[in-house]
C-alpha cells in the first residue's frame, strides 16, 4: 500500500439479521432506531469525507410484501435448524410490521446518493455459509439473487460481507464466480476463527468482549495480501465496534482507546485499519454512540493530516489494489 487506510463496513439488515435470536416486541425499538440514526451517521461520514461499505440484505430492497413473498417462496435452505431460515420466517411477516423493520429501500438509495458510500452485499437472506444442512449450491443461489435485486435499483455489487462472518474457500471461489471483488474477512486470531453457531461457546464470548476495551489479540492492523486467481480480495476486520453500553459506562473510554490506538499503529505502519459494526447496534442509545462514532472520526482526520492515511470504502480498496 502506498498510504495508510482507514476503512468502515456495515452489516445493514434490519430484523433480517436478528430474528432467529429476537423479537421484534425485545429489539423492535433497535431496528426502527437505526431508521433514524443512518442518516445521521452520513452526515458525519460526509462531514469527515469518510468512505463506508454498506453490506445490505437482498430482502431489504423490496416495498412489497408480495413481491418479496414471491421471491422467497422460489427458493429454501435447508438449515437443520429450520429457524435460521430467512425463506420460511419471511413467509410469516405481518403486513403491519414489513415496512417497519424488514424494508429500506428508500434508506438504502438515501446511502448510495451520499459521497464514498459503497452499496454491497450481504448476502439475499442473511445467509449462514457454515451452518449444518446448507451447500454450495444454495448459497450460490441465494447470492445470485441479492446480485440481481441489487442491480434492478442500479447497484453494481463488487463487496461482500458474510452474515455472522461465516465463510469458508469454496464460498469465497463462488463469490469470485460473480463478479464479487473484495469480502470482509476475519482478525486474524483464535477468537475471531469463522465458525457457526454450535461453537461460539460463551467463553469466547466474553474474551471477545473483553478485547474490545483491553488489548487481548494485538492491533489487528493489516497488510493487503495478493489473492489466488479464483479468490476475492480479503479486506480483513481489525475491530467490531461495540454500541454504548450503559452498564459499562466507566469502562467506555478504554473502547474508545483501543480502537484510536489501533488506528494510530495502522497509521504509522503503512497498514489497513477495518472498523464494523450494524446500524441498528446504534438504534438505542444514538446521542453517546454518535458522540463516541465523531470522536473516532476525528482521529481519523487527525491520522490523515499527520500520516497521509485515507479512507476508503471496500471496493476502492480492490479498485486500488488492482491498479497497481
Amino acid at each position: 500500500m502506498n498510504h495508510p487506510i482507514f476503512t468502515i463496513s456495515l452489516d445493514f439488515e434490519m430484523m433480517w439479521g436478528v430474528f432467529d435470536k429476537r423479537s421484534i416486541n425485545t429489539y423492535g425499538s433497535n431496528i426502527l432506531g437505526s431508521v433514524s440514526v443512518i442518516p445521521k451517521m452520513l452526515a458525519l461520514f460526509e462531514k469527515y469525507n469518510v468512505h463506508a461499505t454498506w453490506a445490505v440484505v437482498g430482502c431489504l430492497h423490496f416495498n412489497n410484501l408480495s413481491l418479496l413473498s414471491a421471491h422467497l417462496s422460489k427458493n429454501e435452505i435447508n438449515y437443520c435448524n429450520s429457524k435460521l431460515s430467512a425463506y420460511k420466517h419471511g413467509l410469516t411477516i405481518d403486513e403491519g410490521d414489513y415496512l417497519n423493520y424488514y424494508s429500506a429501500p428508500e434508506l438504502i438509495k438515501k446511502i448510495a446518493q451520499t459521497p464514498g458510500q459503497e452499496i454491497g452485499s450481504h448476502t439475499f437472506s442473511h445467509y449462514y455459509c457454515l451452518e449444518p444442512g446448507q451447500t454450495i449450491a444454495s448459497f450460490s443461489d441465494d447470492l445470485r439473487q441479492s446480485i440481481d435485486i441489487s442491480a434492478v435499483h442500479g447497484y453494481s455489487t463488487k463487496s461482500i460481507i458474510f452474515p455472522r462472518n461465516q465463510y469458508s474457500t469454496e464460498y469465497l471461489k463462488a463469490c469470485k464466480n460473480m463478479g464479487v471483488v473484495t469480502y470482509r474477512g476475519n482478525e486474524n486470531n483464535r477468537l475471531q476463527t469463522p465458525r457457526n453457531q454450535d461453537k461460539l461457546s460463551l467463553s469466547i464470548r466474553l474474551l471477545r468482549l473483553i478485547d474490545s476495551y483491553l488489548n487481548l489479540t494485538g492491533s489487528n492492523d493489516h497488510k493487503i495480501q495478493s489473492p489466488a486467481d479464483d479468490m476475492p480480495i480479503n479486506v480483513p476486520s481489525s475491530s467490531f465496534f461495540r454500541p454504548y453500553n450503559a452498564k459499562l459506562k466507566l469502562l467506555e473510554w478504554l473502547k474508545i482507546r483501543r480502537i484510536k490506538n489501533s488506528m494510530t499503529k495502522a497509521a504509522k505502519n503503512n497498514s489497513l485499519y477495518h472498523l464494523w459494526w450494524h446500524p441498528h447496534n446504534f438504534g438505542i442509545n444514538q446521542q453517546q454512540n454518535l458522540k463516541q462514532l465523531e470522536e473516532i472520526l476525528k482521529h481519523y482526520s487527525y491520522l490523515n493530516k499527520v500520516y497521509l492515511m485515507k479512507s476508503l470504502n471496500m471496493n476502492e480498496i480492490g479498485n486500488n489494489y488492482n491498479s497497481k
